[in-house]
């Protein structure tokens, strides 16, 4: 094995990325080396390279990004017995503590010291990655590597579709970006009876109705509220909210009957007003705030469901390139002229 990889990183305090050659990295004790085949691009790393207020605030640079990813494990710590070499792998993107109030309750999902791969430690967008033999997750030998790095954003969509009972239920999607769309044939499978997507994407509104939402509503081209009663009668049963814009999760709210439930995975970038009496209180909807993933409960829900064929992801997927050409593969991600669902990166 060579001494050094390829890898892109967040290397300034500045826009952009750099693909630059480091040391491949060491293994300790209890960790895993995996060979990347497959390294998805995140909304998360689009605001690095972006370097937004949040980024600013919370990325040290040098860093590789990437936390979306599936490879083969090609060593492991003397003290691993979980994994061995060759092994088709991916990995719990989290890296928690195990031992503070969250973690020992039975949310380490909620893990008060938690570092993120390729947040808080190098990650996956590179020729090779070290993890915690602990963070390591088997993939079924059907799964493709392509298939198989989607599971981290396909968590968040299985745990906010799971959050309530959607079996006939009206369910209102607001925000169809790539976990969005990925909601949608969760949503199917859990028996919802209408699927109603909005987004100001015109494009992302065409990849939802192809992956099975029943009606489609751009906030820029009409009422969402008056939309979403003209299709439901008295407002939508669920909402399950993606986005973390305010506008939508007002309108959002405002869509539902009384008596409904929100499940809340979208993340704003600042603190913004909500009618909470009106919206909320007196109509007596349950809120559910929804972070990463259940570890491991939404992992093992994710098997039965790609496994099994029940979700088929290989439509998202829209864009394949090699890692050098991650310029192209960020600029589709924030592209409003093209069908753009998830961009996966080759690094070897």
């Amino acid at each position: 094995m060579a001494e050094t990889m390829k890898a892109l990183a967040k290397t300034e305090a500045e826009v952009g990325l750099s693909l630059i050659e480091v040391p491949i990295p060491t293994v300790g004790p209890t960790d895993v080396l995996i060979r990347v085949t497959a390294s998805s691009i995140c909304g998360t790393d689009v605001h690095v390279y972006n370097w937004d207020a949040w980024s600013q605030s919370r990325i040290h640079p040098t860093v590789v990004l990437g936390h979306e990813f599936a490879g083969e494990v090609v060593d492991v710590g003397r003290e691993v017995k979980s994994a061995t070499v060759g092994d088709f792998v991916s990995a719990e993107g989290h890296i928690v503590d195990h031992n503070c109030g969250a973690c020992r309750a039975g949310m380490p999902h909620l893990c008060a010291n938690v570092r993120v791969i390729g947040i808080d430690r190098d990650g996956a967008f590179a020729e090779y990655v070290a993890v915690p033999a602990s963070n390591v997750w088997h993939n079924p030998p059907e799964l493709t590597p392509e298939i198989a790095s989607l599971q981290d954003p396909f968590g968040n969509a299985v745990y906010t579709a799971t959050a309530f009972d959607l079996a006939g239920k009206r369910v209102l999607i607001t925000g169809v970006g790539p976990i969005g769309l990925m909601t949608i044939p969760v949503a199917k499978v859990m028996g919802a009876q209408q699927i109603i997507v909005t987004d100001v994407n015109e494009k992302k509104l065409e990849l939802a109705a192809q992956l099975g939402a029943d009606a489609r509503i751009n906030p820029l081209k009409e009422d969402v509220v008056s939309a979403v009663r003209d299709l439901t009668g008295d407002g939508a049963d669920v909402l399950l909210e993606m986005s973390g814009a305010p506008a939508a999760i007002n309108s959002g709210l405002a869509a539902l009957r009384p008596g409904a439930e929100a499940a809340v995975l979208g993340v704003a970038g600042k603190p913004f007003e909500i009618d909470w009496s009106g919206a909320i209180v007196f109509k007596g909807v349950t809120i559910k705030a929804i972070y990463g993933r259940r570890i491991w409960d939404t992992w093992h829900r994710m098997k039965g469901l790609l496994s099994t064929g029940a979700v088929d992801l290989s439509g998202l997927i829209t864009h394949k390139m090699a890692l050098a050409d991650f310029e192209q593969g960020f600029a589709l991600m924030q592209s409003r002229d093209e069908v753009v669902g998830k961009v996966v990166l080759y690094p070897n």
